[in-house]
Protein backbone atom coordinates (compact mmCIF):
# COMPACT_ATOMS: atom_id res chain seq x y z
CA UNK A 1 0.00 0.00 0.00
CA UNK A 2 3.11 2.37 0.71
CA UNK A 3 4.31 1.73 -2.76
CA UNK A 4 1.06 2.58 -4.32
CA UNK A 5 0.44 5.58 -2.80
CA UNK A 6 3.80 6.90 -3.70
CA UNK A 7 3.22 5.79 -7.60
CA UNK A 8 4.24 8.09 -10.24
CA UNK A 9 3.70 10.60 -7.46
CA UNK A 10 4.99 14.33 -9.05
CA UNK A 11 3.86 16.37 -5.91
CA UNK A 12 6.76 15.35 -3.56
CA UNK A 13 10.09 16.16 -4.31
CA UNK A 14 13.67 14.97 -5.97
CA UNK A 15 14.27 13.43 -2.45
CA UNK A 16 11.16 12.15 -1.43
CA UNK A 17 11.27 9.53 -4.49
CA UNK A 18 14.71 8.49 -3.70
CA UNK A 19 13.22 7.75 0.12
CA UNK A 20 10.70 5.80 -1.49
CA UNK A 21 12.69 3.76 -3.68
CA UNK A 22 15.24 3.00 -0.49
CA UNK A 23 12.41 2.39 1.56
CA UNK A 24 10.65 -0.34 -1.56
CA UNK A 25 13.97 -1.91 -2.25
CA UNK A 26 14.49 -2.39 1.40
CA UNK A 27 11.16 -4.75 1.61
CA UNK A 28 11.80 -6.65 -1.62
CA UNK A 29 9.14 -5.03 -3.55
CA UNK A 30 8.18 -6.92 -7.19
CA UNK A 31 9.49 -4.49 -10.01
CA UNK A 32 6.36 -3.88 -11.77
CA UNK A 33 5.41 -2.02 -8.40
CA UNK A 34 8.23 0.38 -8.39
CA UNK A 35 7.31 3.87 -8.59
CA UNK A 36 8.55 4.93 -12.24
CA UNK A 37 12.02 6.17 -12.87
CA UNK A 38 10.94 10.61 -13.60
CA UNK A 39 13.36 10.18 -16.54
CA UNK A 40 11.11 7.56 -18.25
CA UNK A 41 7.72 9.18 -17.00
CA UNK A 42 5.55 11.27 -19.31
CA UNK A 43 2.78 11.90 -16.55
CA UNK A 44 4.32 15.41 -16.28
CA UNK A 45 4.55 16.09 -20.00
CA UNK A 46 0.74 15.40 -20.64
CA UNK A 47 -2.30 17.28 -18.82
CA UNK A 48 -5.31 14.67 -18.95
CA UNK A 49 -8.46 16.37 -18.52
CA UNK A 50 -11.05 13.80 -17.59
CA UNK A 51 -13.63 16.27 -17.45
CA UNK A 52 -16.99 15.03 -19.12
CA UNK A 53 -18.84 17.22 -21.66
CA UNK A 54 -22.01 18.88 -19.85
CA UNK A 55 -24.49 20.66 -20.99
CA UNK A 56 -24.09 24.51 -19.75
CA UNK A 57 -26.91 25.81 -17.35
CA UNK A 58 -29.34 27.70 -19.92
CA UNK A 59 -28.49 26.38 -23.34
CA UNK A 60 -31.68 24.52 -23.27
CA UNK A 61 -32.96 27.43 -24.06
CA UNK A 62 -31.11 27.76 -27.46
CA UNK A 63 -33.61 26.91 -30.31
CA UNK A 64 -32.03 24.50 -32.83
CA UNK A 65 -32.99 25.21 -36.49
CA UNK A 66 -33.34 22.30 -39.37
CA UNK A 67 -32.47 23.27 -42.89
CA UNK A 68 -36.35 21.75 -44.63
CA UNK A 69 -33.84 20.46 -47.72
CA UNK A 70 -31.86 18.65 -45.36
CA UNK A 71 -31.97 14.49 -46.32
CA UNK A 72 -30.18 13.51 -42.85
CA UNK A 73 -29.42 14.42 -39.20
CA UNK A 74 -26.54 13.45 -37.30
CA UNK A 75 -28.44 13.92 -34.08
CA UNK A 76 -32.43 13.20 -32.83
CA UNK A 77 -34.38 16.03 -33.20
CA UNK A 78 -37.12 16.82 -31.08
CA UNK A 79 -40.87 16.62 -32.75
CA UNK A 80 -41.20 20.52 -32.56
CA UNK A 81 -37.90 21.10 -33.98
CA UNK A 82 -38.69 18.67 -37.06
CA UNK A 83 -42.06 20.22 -37.65
CA UNK A 84 -41.35 24.07 -36.59
CA UNK A 85 -42.98 26.37 -39.10
CA UNK A 86 -40.14 27.53 -41.57
CA UNK A 87 -38.66 31.54 -40.65
CA UNK A 88 -37.31 33.90 -42.63
CA UNK A 89 -38.40 36.64 -44.76
CA UNK A 90 -41.07 35.24 -47.48
CA UNK A 91 -40.75 36.12 -51.65
CA UNK A 92 -42.73 39.47 -51.59
CA UNK A 93 -43.57 38.21 -55.96
CA UNK A 94 -44.52 34.59 -55.38
CA UNK A 95 -48.23 33.64 -55.68
CA UNK A 96 -49.97 31.31 -53.48
CA UNK A 97 -49.47 28.79 -55.67
CA UNK A 98 -45.45 28.97 -55.72
CA UNK A 99 -45.69 29.31 -51.63
CA UNK A 100 -47.27 25.87 -51.27
CA UNK A 101 -45.00 23.30 -50.74
CA UNK A 102 -44.06 20.84 -52.61
CA UNK A 103 -41.85 17.42 -53.03
CA UNK A 104 -42.42 17.11 -56.91
CA UNK A 105 -42.61 19.24 -59.94
CA UNK A 106 -46.56 19.04 -59.73
CA UNK A 107 -47.32 20.34 -56.08
CA UNK A 108 -46.68 17.86 -52.90
CA UNK A 109 -47.00 13.92 -52.62
CA UNK A 110 -48.13 11.83 -49.33
CA UNK A 111 -47.10 8.93 -49.33
CA UNK A 112 -50.20 6.13 -48.97
CA UNK A 113 -50.86 1.87 -48.41
CA UNK A 114 -53.60 0.39 -50.35
CA UNK A 115 -53.58 -3.21 -50.51
CA UNK A 116 -52.01 -4.91 -53.87
CA UNK A 117 -54.76 -6.81 -54.64
CA UNK A 118 -57.52 -4.53 -53.76
CA UNK A 119 -55.90 -1.96 -56.11
CA UNK A 120 -55.97 -4.13 -58.97
CA UNK A 121 -59.30 -5.20 -57.83
CA UNK A 122 -60.73 -1.39 -58.53
CA UNK A 123 -58.29 -0.96 -61.63
CA UNK A 124 -59.19 -3.42 -63.43
CA UNK A 125 -63.37 -2.83 -62.38
CA UNK A 126 -62.89 0.71 -63.49
CA UNK A 127 -61.70 -0.65 -67.22
CA UNK A 128 -64.48 -3.26 -66.98
CA UNK A 129 -67.33 -1.32 -66.02
CA UNK A 130 -66.42 2.14 -65.88
CA UNK A 131 -66.55 2.75 -62.48
CA UNK A 132 -64.66 2.26 -59.17
CA UNK A 133 -64.22 2.85 -55.25
CA UNK A 134 -63.35 6.59 -54.32
CA UNK A 135 -59.85 6.22 -53.28
CA UNK A 136 -59.78 10.02 -51.88
CA UNK A 137 -58.30 9.55 -48.42
CA UNK A 138 -60.91 11.54 -46.46
CA UNK A 139 -62.37 11.41 -42.78
CA UNK A 140 -65.39 11.69 -44.51
CA UNK A 141 -65.13 8.72 -46.64
CA UNK A 142 -67.46 5.92 -46.15
CA UNK A 143 -66.32 3.59 -48.76
CA UNK A 144 -69.61 3.73 -50.58
CA UNK A 145 -68.58 6.87 -52.81
CA UNK A 146 -67.78 5.76 -56.27
CA UNK A 147 -66.34 7.25 -59.34
CA UNK A 148 -66.82 7.20 -62.98
CA UNK A 149 -70.65 5.99 -64.20
CA UNK A 150 -71.99 5.92 -61.19
CA UNK A 151 -75.43 4.80 -62.68
CA UNK A 152 -73.87 1.29 -63.42
CA UNK A 153 -72.12 1.07 -59.78
CA UNK A 154 -75.74 1.52 -58.27
CA UNK A 155 -77.56 -0.85 -60.41
CA UNK A 156 -74.61 -3.73 -59.80
CA UNK A 157 -74.45 -2.69 -56.00
CA UNK A 158 -70.87 -1.41 -56.54
CA UNK A 159 -69.82 -4.90 -57.09
CA UNK A 160 -66.21 -5.63 -58.18
CA UNK A 161 -64.71 -7.67 -61.17
CA UNK A 162 -63.72 -10.24 -58.35
CA UNK A 163 -67.54 -10.69 -57.43
CA UNK A 164 -68.87 -10.69 -61.05
CA UNK A 165 -71.68 -8.82 -61.30
CA UNK A 166 -74.85 -10.40 -62.85
CA UNK A 167 -73.86 -11.23 -66.74
CA UNK A 168 -76.04 -8.68 -68.93
CA UNK A 169 -78.91 -10.35 -70.88
CA UNK A 170 -77.95 -10.77 -74.63
CA UNK A 171 -80.66 -10.71 -77.38
CA UNK A 172 -81.42 -14.26 -78.29
CA UNK A 173 -79.89 -15.20 -81.90
CA UNK A 174 -81.27 -17.72 -84.43
CA UNK A 175 -79.18 -20.84 -84.50
CA UNK A 176 -78.77 -23.65 -86.84
CA UNK A 177 -75.57 -25.66 -86.36
CA UNK A 178 -76.60 -28.81 -87.67
CA UNK A 179 -74.25 -29.07 -91.35
CA UNK A 180 -76.24 -31.27 -92.95
CA UNK A 181 -79.28 -28.60 -92.99
CA UNK A 182 -77.53 -27.04 -96.55
CA UNK A 183 -80.09 -24.59 -96.99
CA UNK A 184 -81.19 -23.32 -93.18
CA UNK A 185 -77.24 -23.54 -91.83
CA UNK A 186 -76.18 -20.15 -89.82
CA UNK A 187 -73.74 -21.28 -88.55
CA UNK A 188 -72.72 -17.97 -85.87
CA UNK A 189 -73.76 -15.76 -88.63
CA UNK A 190 -77.73 -16.32 -87.57
CA UNK A 191 -80.07 -12.81 -86.94
CA UNK A 192 -81.29 -11.62 -83.87
CA UNK A 193 -84.46 -11.08 -82.71
CA UNK A 194 -86.17 -7.73 -84.12
CA UNK A 195 -83.07 -7.43 -86.16
CA UNK A 196 -83.75 -4.60 -89.03
CA UNK A 197 -81.05 -5.85 -91.73
CA UNK A 198 -82.36 -2.43 -94.08
CA UNK A 199 -79.08 -0.42 -94.97
CA UNK A 200 -81.78 2.91 -96.00
CA UNK A 201 -81.73 5.51 -93.57
CA UNK A 202 -84.77 6.46 -92.31
CA UNK A 203 -86.20 10.53 -92.90
CA UNK A 204 -84.89 11.34 -89.55
CA UNK A 205 -81.72 10.07 -90.20
CA UNK A 206 -81.29 11.30 -93.63
CA UNK A 207 -81.75 14.99 -92.21
CA UNK A 208 -78.77 14.20 -89.60
CA UNK A 209 -76.64 12.31 -92.03
CA UNK A 210 -77.32 15.64 -94.44
CA UNK A 211 -76.68 18.09 -91.54
CA UNK A 212 -72.92 16.25 -90.50
CA UNK A 213 -71.63 16.60 -94.24
CA UNK A 214 -72.61 19.68 -94.11
CA UNK A 215 -70.63 20.79 -91.56
CA UNK A 216 -67.77 18.70 -92.38
CA UNK A 217 -67.89 20.47 -96.06
CA UNK A 218 -67.64 23.84 -94.28
CA UNK A 219 -64.94 22.58 -92.08
CA UNK A 220 -62.84 21.71 -94.67
CA UNK A 221 -63.72 24.79 -97.46
CA UNK A 222 -60.96 27.72 -97.41
CA UNK A 223 -63.45 30.72 -97.31
CA UNK A 224 -63.52 32.21 -100.16
CA UNK A 225 -62.48 35.21 -100.36
CA UNK A 226 -63.64 38.72 -102.62
CA UNK A 227 -62.51 38.35 -106.14
CA UNK A 228 -58.97 40.69 -106.05
CA UNK A 229 -58.75 43.67 -108.94
CA UNK A 230 -56.79 42.60 -111.92
CA UNK A 231 -54.86 45.30 -113.62
CA UNK A 232 -51.81 45.64 -115.44
CA UNK A 233 -50.18 49.05 -115.12
CA UNK A 234 -48.26 50.18 -118.49
CA UNK A 235 -44.71 52.60 -117.29
CA UNK A 236 -43.93 53.65 -121.04
CA UNK A 237 -45.30 55.98 -123.44
CA UNK A 238 -43.99 53.89 -126.69
CA UNK A 239 -46.07 51.08 -126.29
CA UNK A 240 -46.07 50.29 -130.01
CA UNK A 241 -43.82 51.99 -132.59
CA UNK A 242 -43.94 54.08 -135.99
CA UNK A 243 -44.89 50.58 -137.56
CA UNK A 244 -47.66 49.76 -134.78
CA UNK A 245 -45.55 46.63 -133.22
CA UNK A 246 -45.82 46.38 -129.21
CA UNK A 247 -42.86 46.00 -126.82
CA UNK A 248 -42.81 42.42 -126.92
CA UNK A 249 -41.08 42.37 -130.70
CA UNK A 250 -37.41 42.10 -130.81
CA UNK A 251 -35.26 44.97 -131.88
CA UNK A 252 -33.20 44.72 -134.90
CA UNK A 253 -30.83 47.73 -134.38
CA UNK A 254 -28.42 46.48 -131.21
CA UNK A 255 -25.61 45.03 -133.20
CA UNK A 256 -26.72 41.20 -131.55
CA UNK A 257 -28.53 38.64 -133.68
CA UNK A 258 -31.59 38.43 -130.99
CA UNK A 259 -33.15 35.62 -133.66
CA UNK A 260 -30.06 33.51 -134.02
CA UNK A 261 -29.81 29.82 -132.94
CA UNK A 262 -26.59 29.64 -132.92
CA UNK A 263 -24.53 30.29 -129.53
CA UNK A 264 -21.77 33.08 -129.11
CA UNK A 265 -18.69 31.37 -130.76
CA UNK A 266 -16.88 32.09 -127.17
CA UNK A 267 -18.16 32.74 -123.60
CA UNK A 268 -16.12 35.28 -120.89
CA UNK A 269 -16.64 35.80 -117.23
CA UNK A 270 -18.21 38.46 -116.20
CA UNK A 271 -16.40 41.53 -114.60
CA UNK A 272 -18.31 44.64 -113.80
CA UNK A 273 -21.52 45.52 -112.88
CA UNK A 274 -23.82 47.20 -115.33
CA UNK A 275 -26.82 47.76 -114.08
CA UNK A 276 -29.33 47.15 -111.51
CA UNK A 277 -33.56 46.98 -112.04
CA UNK A 278 -35.24 48.23 -109.01
CA UNK A 279 -39.15 48.56 -108.19
CA UNK A 280 -39.93 45.32 -106.64
CA UNK A 281 -40.49 46.14 -103.06
CA UNK A 282 -40.01 42.71 -101.44
CA UNK A 283 -37.55 39.53 -102.79
CA UNK A 284 -37.60 38.32 -105.83
CA UNK A 285 -38.78 34.57 -106.47
CA UNK A 286 -38.14 33.84 -110.10
CA UNK A 287 -36.59 35.69 -113.25
CA UNK A 288 -37.61 34.52 -117.06
CA UNK A 289 -35.79 35.51 -119.99
CA UNK A 290 -38.48 36.29 -123.32
CA UNK A 291 -38.47 33.14 -124.97
CA UNK A 292 -35.51 33.01 -128.01
CA UNK A 293 -34.51 36.56 -128.36
CA UNK A 294 -33.95 37.40 -124.29
CA UNK A 295 -34.54 41.38 -124.77
CA UNK A 296 -37.25 41.64 -122.06
CA UNK A 297 -37.26 40.26 -118.60
CA UNK A 298 -39.83 38.84 -116.65
CA UNK A 299 -40.02 38.74 -112.85
CA UNK A 300 -42.06 37.29 -110.10
CA UNK A 301 -41.89 38.75 -106.45
CA UNK A 302 -42.90 38.28 -103.15
CA UNK A 303 -44.54 41.72 -103.21
CA UNK A 304 -47.69 39.54 -105.29
CA UNK A 305 -46.84 41.34 -108.22
CA UNK A 306 -44.99 40.25 -111.76
CA UNK A 307 -42.84 42.96 -113.60
CA UNK A 308 -41.89 43.45 -117.41
CA UNK A 309 -38.46 44.85 -118.29
CA UNK A 310 -36.30 45.78 -120.89
CA UNK A 311 -32.82 44.30 -121.12
CA UNK A 312 -31.69 46.77 -124.37
CA UNK A 313 -32.00 50.53 -124.56
CA UNK A 314 -33.05 52.19 -121.45
CA UNK A 315 -34.09 49.25 -119.37
CA UNK A 316 -37.15 50.69 -118.05
CA UNK A 317 -39.75 48.80 -116.26
CA UNK A 318 -42.49 48.15 -119.03
CA UNK A 319 -45.26 46.72 -117.19
CA UNK A 320 -46.27 45.50 -113.88
CA UNK A 321 -49.15 42.83 -113.83
CA UNK A 322 -51.26 42.92 -110.21
CA UNK A 323 -53.79 40.19 -109.82
CA UNK A 324 -52.11 37.71 -106.63
CA UNK A 325 -52.94 37.74 -103.19
CA UNK A 326 -49.82 36.01 -101.84
CA UNK A 327 -46.14 35.82 -103.21
CA UNK A 328 -45.29 34.63 -106.56
CA UNK A 329 -43.47 31.33 -106.21
CA UNK A 330 -43.17 30.45 -110.58
CA UNK A 331 -43.08 32.45 -113.90
CA UNK A 332 -43.29 30.58 -117.35
CA UNK A 333 -43.75 31.98 -120.74
CA UNK A 334 -45.19 30.21 -123.71
CA UNK A 335 -42.95 29.55 -126.72
CA UNK A 336 -44.33 32.39 -128.95
CA UNK A 337 -43.84 35.12 -125.59
CA UNK A 338 -47.69 36.53 -125.88
CA UNK A 339 -48.67 35.10 -122.87
CA UNK A 340 -47.02 33.72 -119.72
CA UNK A 341 -48.26 31.45 -116.45
CA UNK A 342 -48.07 33.17 -112.88
CA UNK A 343 -48.46 30.81 -109.97
CA UNK A 344 -49.15 32.05 -106.48
CA UNK A 345 -48.84 30.71 -102.67
CA UNK A 346 -52.66 32.07 -102.90
CA UNK A 347 -53.41 28.79 -104.97
CA UNK A 348 -53.97 30.57 -108.27
CA UNK A 349 -52.11 30.12 -111.10
CA UNK A 350 -53.19 33.06 -113.37
CA UNK A 351 -52.44 33.09 -117.71
CA UNK A 352 -51.77 36.74 -118.39
CA UNK A 353 -51.54 38.34 -122.03
CA UNK A 354 -48.42 39.92 -122.21
CA UNK A 355 -48.82 42.29 -124.36
CA UNK A 356 -52.69 43.68 -123.10
CA UNK A 357 -51.99 42.70 -119.93
CA UNK A 358 -55.52 40.96 -119.15
CA UNK A 359 -55.84 37.64 -117.58
CA UNK A 360 -57.26 35.41 -119.24
CA UNK A 361 -57.76 31.97 -117.34
CA UNK A 362 -57.45 31.53 -113.50
CA UNK A 363 -56.73 27.94 -112.37
CA UNK A 364 -56.86 26.15 -109.21
CA UNK A 365 -57.03 23.16 -107.08
CA UNK A 366 -57.12 24.24 -103.90
CA UNK A 367 -53.34 23.61 -103.25
CA UNK A 368 -50.33 25.63 -103.60
CA UNK A 369 -48.28 25.58 -107.24
CA UNK A 370 -44.99 25.40 -106.58
CA UNK A 371 -43.49 24.60 -110.45
CA UNK A 372 -45.19 25.98 -113.73
CA UNK A 373 -44.69 24.84 -117.26
CA UNK A 374 -46.02 25.16 -120.70
CA UNK A 375 -45.60 21.83 -123.14
CA UNK A 376 -42.45 22.88 -125.22
CA UNK A 377 -44.25 21.46 -128.46
CA UNK A 378 -45.44 24.28 -130.80
CA UNK A 379 -48.53 22.11 -131.11
CA UNK A 380 -49.42 21.58 -127.59
CA UNK A 381 -48.70 25.28 -126.32
CA UNK A 382 -52.38 25.11 -125.07
CA UNK A 383 -51.54 22.13 -122.44
CA UNK A 384 -49.32 23.08 -119.45
CA UNK A 385 -48.35 20.97 -116.04
CA UNK A 386 -48.28 22.39 -112.67
CA UNK A 387 -46.27 20.47 -109.66
CA UNK A 388 -48.49 21.92 -106.62
CA UNK A 389 -47.81 20.76 -102.81
CA UNK A 390 -50.38 17.86 -102.21
CA UNK A 391 -47.76 15.69 -104.17
CA UNK A 392 -49.25 15.96 -107.76
CA UNK A 393 -48.43 17.13 -111.09
CA UNK A 394 -51.24 18.24 -112.94
CA UNK A 395 -52.09 18.91 -116.74
CA UNK A 396 -54.69 22.19 -117.59
CA UNK A 397 -56.18 22.59 -121.02
CA UNK A 398 -56.61 26.55 -121.75
CA UNK A 399 -58.63 26.34 -124.02
CA UNK A 400 -61.47 24.64 -122.05
CA UNK A 401 -59.47 25.34 -118.25
CA UNK A 402 -59.97 21.47 -117.46
CA UNK A 403 -57.64 19.19 -116.00
CA UNK A 404 -56.35 16.72 -118.75
CA UNK A 405 -54.31 14.94 -116.85
CA UNK A 406 -52.81 13.79 -113.39
CA UNK A 407 -49.64 12.43 -112.39
CA UNK A 408 -49.86 11.63 -108.76
CA UNK A 409 -47.09 9.31 -107.69
CA UNK A 410 -44.52 11.14 -105.52
CA UNK A 411 -44.29 11.25 -102.07
CA UNK A 412 -43.98 15.27 -101.73
CA UNK A 413 -44.61 18.22 -102.95
CA UNK A 414 -42.92 18.91 -106.46
CA UNK A 415 -40.56 21.50 -106.73
CA UNK A 416 -39.23 21.26 -110.70
CA UNK A 417 -40.70 20.23 -114.03
CA UNK A 418 -38.21 19.59 -117.07
CA UNK A 419 -39.05 18.73 -120.17
CA UNK A 420 -36.19 16.34 -121.97
CA UNK A 421 -35.92 13.80 -124.86
CA UNK A 422 -37.50 15.92 -128.06
CA UNK A 423 -40.42 17.05 -125.32
CA UNK A 424 -41.32 13.14 -125.34
CA UNK A 425 -40.55 12.74 -121.76
CA UNK A 426 -40.39 15.25 -118.26
CA UNK A 427 -38.19 15.10 -115.52
CA UNK A 428 -39.69 16.00 -112.18
CA UNK A 429 -38.39 16.21 -108.34
CA UNK A 430 -39.91 16.51 -105.25
CA UNK A 431 -39.69 17.21 -101.16
CA UNK A 432 -39.28 13.12 -101.20
CA UNK A 433 -35.92 13.57 -102.31
CA UNK A 434 -36.30 11.56 -105.88
CA UNK A 435 -36.74 12.11 -109.19
CA UNK A 436 -38.93 10.76 -111.61
CA UNK A 437 -39.21 10.32 -115.46
CA UNK A 438 -42.48 10.57 -117.39
CA UNK A 439 -43.55 9.48 -120.61
CA UNK A 440 -45.91 12.68 -121.19
CA UNK A 441 -49.95 11.85 -121.09
CA UNK A 442 -49.23 8.59 -119.14
CA UNK A 443 -49.40 8.89 -115.46
CA UNK A 444 -47.27 6.40 -114.06
CA UNK A 445 -43.61 7.08 -113.76
CA UNK A 446 -41.56 4.91 -116.28
CA UNK A 447 -38.11 5.43 -114.37
CA UNK A 448 -37.76 6.55 -110.15
CA UNK A 449 -34.04 7.35 -109.01
CA UNK A 450 -34.10 7.54 -104.94
CA UNK A 451 -30.57 7.12 -103.27
CA UNK A 452 -29.69 7.28 -99.67
CA UNK A 453 -27.38 9.89 -100.14
CA UNK A 454 -29.52 12.07 -102.43
CA UNK A 455 -30.80 15.17 -101.19
CA UNK A 456 -33.99 17.26 -102.42
CA UNK A 457 -32.96 19.58 -105.64
CA UNK A 458 -35.41 22.35 -105.41
CA UNK A 459 -33.96 23.21 -109.02
CA UNK A 460 -33.03 21.83 -112.63
CA UNK A 461 -31.93 23.10 -115.56
CA UNK A 462 -31.29 21.56 -118.87
CA UNK A 463 -28.16 22.14 -120.57
CA UNK A 464 -28.19 24.00 -123.64
CA UNK A 465 -27.55 20.67 -125.90
CA UNK A 466 -30.15 19.03 -124.27
CA UNK A 467 -27.65 16.03 -122.79
CA UNK A 468 -27.75 17.15 -119.07
CA UNK A 469 -29.56 17.82 -116.18
CA UNK A 470 -28.12 20.51 -113.58
CA UNK A 471 -29.71 19.81 -110.26
CA UNK A 472 -29.34 22.12 -107.22
CA UNK A 473 -28.88 19.50 -104.68
CA UNK A 474 -29.68 21.14 -101.18
CA UNK A 475 -26.35 19.23 -99.49
CA UNK A 476 -24.47 22.08 -101.11
CA UNK A 477 -23.55 20.83 -104.66
CA UNK A 478 -24.65 21.20 -107.72
CA UNK A 479 -25.24 17.16 -109.20
CA UNK A 480 -25.17 16.27 -113.07
CA UNK A 481 -27.60 13.94 -114.53
CA UNK A 482 -28.04 11.92 -117.83
CA UNK A 483 -30.56 13.70 -119.29
CA UNK A 484 -30.78 10.65 -122.13
CA UNK A 485 -31.93 7.03 -121.68
CA UNK A 486 -31.10 6.13 -118.57
CA UNK A 487 -31.09 9.15 -116.70
CA UNK A 488 -27.88 8.32 -114.42
CA UNK A 489 -25.89 10.84 -112.14
CA UNK A 490 -22.28 11.68 -113.33
CA UNK A 491 -20.28 10.92 -110.41
CA UNK A 492 -17.29 12.46 -112.08
CA UNK A 493 -19.33 16.13 -112.24
CA UNK A 494 -20.26 17.73 -108.91
CA UNK A 495 -20.04 21.22 -108.09
CA UNK A 496 -19.25 22.19 -104.71
CA UNK A 497 -18.19 25.65 -102.80
CA UNK A 498 -21.03 27.27 -102.29
CA UNK A 499 -24.29 27.54 -99.68
CA UNK A 500 -27.34 26.54 -100.69
CA UNK A 501 -29.08 24.50 -98.13
CA UNK A 502 -32.41 25.91 -97.36
CA UNK A 503 -32.59 27.65 -100.68
CA UNK A 504 -33.82 26.82 -104.06
CA UNK A 505 -31.25 28.95 -106.03
CA UNK A 506 -31.92 28.97 -109.80
CA UNK A 507 -29.03 27.85 -112.11
CA UNK A 508 -28.23 28.53 -115.71
CA UNK A 509 -25.25 27.62 -118.17
CA UNK A 510 -23.46 29.42 -120.56
CA UNK A 511 -24.31 29.38 -123.78
CA UNK A 512 -22.04 27.78 -125.38
CA UNK A 513 -22.04 25.33 -122.70
CA UNK A 514 -18.29 25.90 -121.11
CA UNK A 515 -19.17 28.07 -117.49
CA UNK A 516 -22.00 26.97 -114.98
CA UNK A 517 -23.50 29.65 -112.83
CA UNK A 518 -25.27 29.88 -109.63
CA UNK A 519 -26.34 32.46 -106.82
CA UNK A 520 -26.36 31.02 -103.08
CA UNK A 521 -27.84 31.95 -99.76
CA UNK A 522 -25.12 34.29 -98.79
CA UNK A 523 -26.03 36.73 -102.07
CA UNK A 524 -23.16 35.34 -103.86
CA UNK A 525 -22.61 34.73 -107.23
CA UNK A 526 -20.35 31.47 -108.42
CA UNK A 527 -19.20 30.74 -112.08
CA UNK A 528 -17.68 27.08 -112.28
CA UNK A 529 -16.04 25.45 -115.45
CA UNK A 530 -18.36 22.86 -116.70
CA UNK A 531 -15.18 20.19 -117.99
CA UNK A 532 -13.01 20.40 -114.98
CA UNK A 533 -15.87 21.90 -112.38
CA UNK A 534 -13.29 24.42 -110.91
CA UNK A 535 -14.93 27.24 -109.81
CA UNK A 536 -13.48 30.25 -111.75
CA UNK A 537 -15.17 33.00 -109.85
CA UNK A 538 -17.42 34.21 -107.21
CA UNK A 539 -18.55 37.29 -106.44
CA UNK A 540 -21.29 39.45 -103.63
CA UNK A 541 -24.00 40.33 -106.25
CA UNK A 542 -26.94 40.81 -103.59
CA UNK A 543 -27.28 41.73 -100.10
CA UNK A 544 -29.76 38.49 -98.94
CA UNK A 545 -30.10 35.34 -100.78
CA UNK A 546 -28.97 35.62 -104.99
CA UNK A 547 -32.04 33.21 -105.31
CA UNK A 548 -31.17 33.18 -109.42
CA UNK A 549 -28.94 33.71 -111.75
CA UNK A 550 -29.46 33.41 -115.45
CA UNK A 551 -27.12 33.70 -118.25
CA UNK A 552 -28.09 35.91 -121.40
CA UNK A 553 -28.37 33.11 -124.37
CA UNK A 554 -26.95 35.65 -127.12
CA UNK A 555 -24.58 37.78 -125.51
CA UNK A 556 -21.00 35.94 -124.36
CA UNK A 557 -20.48 37.41 -121.04
CA UNK A 558 -23.56 38.86 -119.49
CA UNK A 559 -25.87 37.60 -116.28
CA UNK A 560 -28.99 38.88 -114.65
CA UNK A 561 -29.17 37.64 -111.15
CA UNK A 562 -32.05 38.59 -108.83
CA UNK A 563 -32.48 38.47 -104.91
CA UNK A 564 -34.61 38.31 -101.92
CA UNK A 565 -33.36 42.32 -101.44
CA UNK A 566 -35.46 42.83 -104.21
CA UNK A 567 -33.30 43.57 -106.73
CA UNK A 568 -32.10 42.55 -110.22
CA UNK A 569 -28.65 43.01 -111.45
CA UNK A 570 -26.81 42.49 -114.58
CA UNK A 571 -23.19 41.80 -114.93
CA UNK A 572 -20.61 41.95 -117.94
Amino acid sequence: MLCLQSYASSSEGDSDHEDAAGAAASTDVPAHLLPVDKTHSVSSAIAVCAAPVVVPIGASAVPRTLDPTLKEVTYNPRYDEMYAPVKGPDHPDLTMQQRAPRNTLAGYVEKAHINAFEFENQRRTFHTYGYALDPSVDEAADGQTFVGDLQSAYDDNGKTVFEAPKAKKMRKQEKNDKPDDIEGFLGPWGKYENEVSVAKPNEQERAELDELLSKRHKRGRIPEDKPLEEKATLHIKDAYDYQGRSYLHAPHDLGVNLRSNAPPPKCFLPKAHIHTWTGHNKGISSIRWFPKTAHLLLSGSMDCRVKLWEVYGERRCIRTFSGHRQAIKDIAWNNKGSHFLSASYDRYIKLWDAETGDVVSRFTTRKMPFCVKFHPDNSKQHLFVAGTSDKKIICWDTRSGDIVQEYDRHLGSVSTITFVDDNRRFVTTSDDKSMRIWEWDIPVDMKYIADPTMHSMPAVTLAPNGKWMACQSLDNKIVIFSALNRFKMNRKKTFTGHMVSGYACQLDFSPDMSYLVSGDGDGKCYIWDWKTTKMYKKWQAHDGVCISALWHPHEASKVATAGWDGQIKYWD
